[in-house]
């Protein structure tokens, strides 16, 4: 049973929550996230199943959007509702100000990200550091805000829809419009819409999961993971080959350029670069 599942997580559950739920369903172990996705946060989450699972460390720098939803006049040590309040202020900003501010935060720029996040630093995770009162320098990280929309203004709430790059914490994306508002702010909701390519529709909600008498007809088949790729079918004398460790000369691509390869038969077999004309091996997916 191999394939990826596309699922709507909810509140208050955490990845590692949702890949034991589907370890149950679908009766393997072989099950992994393609990235976090914080209690608090819901919406989606790919989760890999069988050979996919080879590919979940591939999907990690995908695009992804998301609505959030921030409040005015507050500051938390987490960014977000749950953290303990640090500053309280009261929120006198009009709705062209909103609007201005929010706008300048398109584009590339450099993000710092927040001391409750994974990352780690120095062979420990942050949010390890941040539980035990500790505060370490940070390295800004490069981020690109796609498109960054208003949903709604509801003083002291802003609801925004964000499409952004790989990297982009959304709390601390809320932490400096409150910030350069004068006001803060801390975000109380997240919902991922989008995340390598899947979007919310595509989502089954752990319910719908458990309920499926075949559960399998939720999986989206491995190769469409790669499915921006270009495909190569290969004859059978080849597809012995690339399985036995070859790298196939292969003149008709760019270098650096990643295929789909697909046997003789039309199954999945790998992704493969070409690479001084060869094709050189990336991920295998043949049983």
């Amino acid at each position: 049973m191999n394939g990826v599942v596309i699922v709507d997580k909810p509140k208050g559950k955490t990845s590692h929550d949702v890949v034991a739920a589907l370890r149950r369903v679908y009766k393997t172990r072989r099950v992994g996230h393609t990235g976090t996705l914080d209690p608090l946060a819901d919406g989606v989450l790919p989760v890999c199943v069988g050979n996919a699972t080879k590919a979940a460390d591939m999907l990690t720098s995908a695009d992804k959007s998301y609505t959030a939803v921030l409040e005015l006049g507050k500051r938390t040590d987490t960014l977000d509702i749950e953290g303990s309040l640090l500053e309280q202020r009261p929120v006198d900003v009009t709705e062209e100000e909103i609007r201005a501010v929010i706008g300048e935060f398109k584009g590339e720029q450099y993000q710092l990200p927040p001391m409750y996040s994974a990352i780690k630093q120095n062979g420990r995770k942050l949010y390890e550091l941040a539980r035990e009162g500790k505060e370490v320098e940070r390295t800004p990280r490069k981020i690109n805000i796609y498109s960054l929309d208003i949903l709604k203004i509801e003083l002291p709430y802003i609801k925004i829809d964000v499409r952004c790059s790989k990297g982009t914490y959304i709390r601390s994306l809320c932490d400096d419009i409150g910030r350069r508002l004068g006001c803060g702010a801390v975000m109380t909701e997240l919902r991922r819409t989008e995340a390598a390519g899947f979007k919310i529709s595509q989502a089954y909600t752990l319910e719908q999961l458990n309920e499926m008498e075949e559960p399998e007809a939720a999986l989206i088949p491995t190769d469409s993971l790669f499915a921006q790729l270009p495909q190569i079918r290969l004859n059978e004398k080849q597809e012995r080959s690339i399985i036995n460790g070859v790298r196939m000369t292969w003149r008709g691509g760019a270098e650096g350029q990643r295929y789909r390869l697909y046997g003789a038969n039309g199954s999945f077999l790998c992704v493969s670069e070409i690479r001084e004309q060869r094709l050189v091996l990336i991920k295998s997916f043949w049983n």
